[in-house]
């Protein structure tokens, strides 16, 4: 069994010497960042093809919330070649003088995604890429034209949001169990140039969802195994599928009611996938190694 990889620091970019082609991945805490070996998979996939990419390397670093503008300072002098960025480092990169965001970003509010260039950093966020695409690859479903409820307000439901929106789904409900950060998303997310129908509803108003609709877990309910359920999906005209953005656990409590009332449900393991996926084709340019990345993803969770 092969041994993680290390996790770097601030420090340790005051003596970085490695002499190819570096990408990273920045978060606090970062340990539970399976990054690394899946992207590391798909490069050494890629080397057998092209040569080039056999001096690629990504690595991950333990970065505090307060030291990242001088830490994007610091990779920008070591030319690393891309950035992934987890919790906190998303809405707090989005507002930096250092990163220019890209149009498609800025509606999220958040990048998770930077690129070198010569003029700086490049802000692109591939989450909404990732779970439009691990959504058809799972549950055989489109966005585009489909009934969406969204359980959540925060960050991840408003990335979400923005991409069903962007997408042209037929309509948008947002479920919250507190009625003031889903007014807030509302609001926020009403000034796009969409034609989507868009509300907000009460947990008490269940009956109102549209039946055959999609529902998308965006909270963090879940991540514990004594965590309340997002949502009753008994109390929900049918679904026609469920998708939990959470991929640690595996299954949720949320997705086994699913199986357990027949619905197709999947978990967010291809979203994992997928937005690294259009991350390295952002930094190589080149056609990326999707099943690569997918079964380093499913040994370093096996492996946990």
């Amino acid at each position: 069994m092969t041994s993680p990889e290390p996790i770097y620091t601030l420090a340790d970019l005051d003596t970085w010497s490695f002499s190819g082609t570096a990408l990273a991945v920045l978060g606090h805490p970062i340990k539970h960042s399976i990054s690394p070996p899946m992207h590391n998979a798909a490069l050494a996939q890629m080397a057998l093809n092209d040569r080039r990419f056999g001096s690629w390397k990504y690595f991950r670093f333990d970065i505090a919330p307060e030291d990242l503008p001088a830490a994007l300072k610091k990779f920008y002098v070591r030319r690393f070649k891309g950035l992934n960025l987890t919790v906190p480092h998303k809405i707090i990169a989005f507002g930096l003088p250092d990163v220019a965001v890209t149009p498609a970003a800025q509606p999220i509010g958040a990048v998770n995604t930077l690129l070198r260039t010569e003029h700086g950093w490049t802000g692109h966020n591939t989450d909404g890429y990732g779970l439009a695409t691990g959504i058809q690859e799972d549950l055989q479903r489109d966005l585009r034209g489909a009934d969406i409820v969204l359980l959540g307000a925060g960050g991840a439901a408003r990335g979400a949001a923005v991409e069903c929106l962007q997408r042209s789904c037929a309509s948008l409900t947002i479920l919250n169990r507190t009625p003031k950060a889903m007014d807030e998303l509302i609001e926020l997310i009403s000034t796009l140039d969409s034609k989507v129908p868009l509300r907000g509803i009460a947990l008490k108003d269940l009956s109102s969802v549209p039946a055959g609709a999609l529902v998308i877990n965006a909270t963090s309910a879940g991540l514990k195994p004594d965590d309340p359920l997002p949502v009753n999906l008994r109390s929900l005209v049918r679904p026609a599928g469920v998708y939990d953005m959470i991929y640690n656990p595996l299954e949720t409590p949320f997705l086994a009611q699913a199986r357990a009332l027949g619905i197709p449900a999947a978990n967010g393991l291809s979203m994992l996938v997928h937005q690294g996926v259009r991350a390295l084709e952002i930094w190589t340019n080149a056609t990326v190694p999707v099943e690569a990345m997918r079964d380093a993803v499913v040994k370093a969770m096996a492996a946990r």
